[in-house]
């Protein structure tokens, strides 16, 4: 596929990502199969798409791989956070994600800039330490208890810590999933609509994985005592 029609597939995926991404909330007044028709339209399109566009055929494997991590990588992660919202204490919930996440990132950095020593990832991201990893959990546990203390206390003190634990490791695998991507793409940032702080995705990288566990916990754990 030539680059011009790169462009033009990688503008149709984000499209199709941002029209995914609220589908969830269909469950209101739908069944639950209804969620399956947006990814699976989205993927056979994609599919038709290669298959009567057929550039160089090495290159077909690729780029529908692309194409298809486009809009289920970000969508399908994100749209957790919908379905989260409209479960019991959905937005204490949704709050409990941003508070172990948040807390977690700046436990990392300053531990990570005070004692950090030993390189945890350094061919995905070189200024990562195992101590900033370690001062980043502790940070997580810390704004899930915060978030019992204040805002949700229908959290146990097991919820809380299991809760932290499992976002936090998630949401700093998520960061480093994201730095993989960039590293492979030779980019420093994933973008530049925000000055200082990288591209949106490098805010979002952590809860795109914290999101998804936090909605199975709260479905499968903490809703069937």
């Amino acid at each position: 596929m030539s680059l011009p029609q790169r462009k033009i597939a990688g503008g149709i995926a984000a499209v199709a990502g941002a029209l995914l991404t609220p589908l969830p909330l269909c469950r209101i007044g739908c069944t639950a199969d209804w969620l399956l028709f947006g990814p699976t339209v989205a993927v056979m399109a994609s599919a038709l798409f290669f298959l009567f566009r057929i550039g160089d055929i090495r290159d077909v494997a690729r780029d529908f791989s692309f194409l298809v991590t486009g809009f289920l990588y970000v969508p399908l992660l994100l749209a957790h956070l919908l379905l989260l919202r409209y479960e019991p204490f959905g937005s204490q919930w949704i709050f409990l994600i941003m508070a172990i996440v948040m807390a977690g990132d700046t436990g990392a950095y300053y531990v990570g800039s005070a004692i950090g020593k030993h390189k945890l990832y350094p061919v995905v991201s070189p200024n990562k330490s195992i101590e900033g990893a370690v001062g980043g959990l502790a940070g997580s546990v810390t704004g899930a208890l915060i978030a019992r203390a204040t805002f949700f206390p229908q959290l146990t003190i097991v919820d809380a810590v299991a809760t932290a634990l499992l976002l936090g490791v998630l949401g700093q695998l998520g960061d480093l999933f994201e730095s993989l991507l960039k590293r492979s793409f030779g980019v420093k940032d994933s973008g530049s609509i925000i000055p200082g702080h990288g591209g949106v995705l490098d805010r979002l990288d952590s809860i795109l994985f914290a999101a998804p566990a936090a909605f199975y916990y709260a479905r499968f754990i903490f809703f069937h005592r």
